[in-house]
């Protein structure tokens, strides 16, 4: 039977939705003029790239650009001048290419870089990559690509101007390039389950660190991942990832969810809750669970789980864990304990084979668009205690207030 799976509700073939799942198969042609004529240590040319976001993860992804070696930091911001500094003399970025500010990525668009990195909170992400895609950027974004409904229409929209430009433009989830998780999905949207019967979702982890100051409006963006509107909450910044596998599971979005959660023991910062419990109704009777915490559990078990049963066996992964499948199709796949590191690492890689060979299929940002509204559906759930439809997220207009009074432009 030809299986048939849905990006925000619209009709899309098997083979054009699992296509996400890996690096974006080519299907146009990169107007690579403009690159910069220097040459990679592998034979092609070096990408000009601009970070936007220079803190823990811009700073990580930013030593993976330049281990990759087709790569040149050219430029850097951050709404923190000692960011964007600290980031620039580590990779040699020239000072008068280091902005601070919220219009710092202006400045890094005005250097020309090949391609803008964004990095920043997820709140700035839907700005920061249609300004690029307008300046004739490439785009490599970090998930979640927003944290409201009109943020995520306006990374769908920027991910089509990119295609029709002749631009790449990539989503960085670790997941969907590892090997595992990949054959394991193959085989689950080839039938090794059987009917879908339920499924589980679950993040849990521990707190995570305070940068003081903490306070302020300065401190809000210092400590933007305990802030509601700048990070989404805990089920659009860090859940995703989780909520991400259940959506690469079924193909097709929820019909509705209904949830719960509180900020119950984390209340020493930001407005973020601090845990969440929700339960997503797929289309043909099938419940997902889902619960995540991010506080100190004291010794238990923790991680980013996903769990699909079905009338002829078991799909589990685990996010630097075991991927397998139970049952009468049994896979052993593997243990994914680099998966932060060698994920990204192989973003980074099939964003240069992308841009430098001519593919701007952009097949990333469909289904992370789709992952990040699911979270954005369970998150309202939860917040109103009401059962939410997904016709009805589609056409929520809400956009979040970032409270960006005080803080320097």
């Amino acid at each position: 039977m030809k299986q048939r799976f849905e990006a925000f509700g619209r009709a899309l073939s098997r083979r054009t939705f699992l296509a996400g799942a890996g690096a974006a198969a080519g299907l146009a042609l990169v107007d690579n003029s403009a690159l910069g004529q220097q040459t990679a240590a592998g034979g092609g040319p070096t990408i000009k790239i601009g970070i936007v976001g220079c803190g823990g993860r811009g700073s990580f992804m930013a030593n993976l650009f330049r281990q990759h070696g087709g790569y040149e930091i050219s430029a850097a911001a951050d709404y923190f001048q000692d960011r964007a500094d600290v980031l620039g003399e580590k990779f040699g970025v020239p000072a008068g290419h280091r902005f601070a500010g919220l219009s710092g990525y202006k400045r890094v668009l005005d250097t020309k870089p090949d391609a803008l990195v964004v990095t920043s909170p997820p709140f700035f992400h839907p700005e920061q990559a249609a300004a690029a895609v307008d300046a004739g950027c490439h785009v490599y974004v970090a998930k979640p690509v927003a944290v409201d409904v009109p943020g995520c229409l306006s990374i769908e929209a920027s991910g089509r101007r990119a295609t029709a430009k002749r631009r790449c433009f990539l989503v960085d989830f670790q997941t969907r390039v590892n090997p595992f998780y990949q054959e394991a999905l193959r085989l689950v949207h080839g039938g090794a389950l059987g009917a879908f019967a339920f499924g589980e979702a679950s993040y849990h982890c521990g707190r995570l660190n305070i940068h003081p100051p903490d306070g302020g409006p300065e401190g809000r963006v210092r400590n933007w991942v305990f802030d509601q509107a700048l990070s989404g909450d805990i089920i659009t910044e860090q859940n995703i990832h989780a909520l991400d596998v259940m959506s690469w599971i079924h193909g097709r979005p929820p019909l509705h969810a209904c949830g719960t959660g509180a900020r119950k023991v984390r209340l020493d910062v930001g407005n973020n809750w601090d845990t969440f419990s929700v339960i997503y109704q797929y289309p043909d009777n099938v419940a997902m669970t889902f619960s995540s915490r991010q506080f100190d559990g004291h010794g238990t078990a923790e991680g980013i789980l996903c769990r699909m049963f079905g009338s002829k066996g078991v799909l589990e992964t685990s996010y630097g864990g075991n991927v397998l499948i139970r049952g009468e199709t049994f896979y052993r796949g593997g243990a994914t304990k680099q998966i932060y590191v060698e994920g990204a690492a192989a973003n980074v890689a099939a964003f240069h084979q992308s841009v430098t060979g001519g593919d701007c299929a952009n097949l990333t940002v469909a289904p992370s668009v789709q992952s990040n509204l699911i979270t954005i559906m369970g998150r309202k759930a939860a917040y109103t205690g009401s059962r939410v439809t997904w016709a009805e997220t589609l056409k929520d207009t809400e956009r979040l207030d970032g409270r960006l009074d005080g803080l320097k432009a």
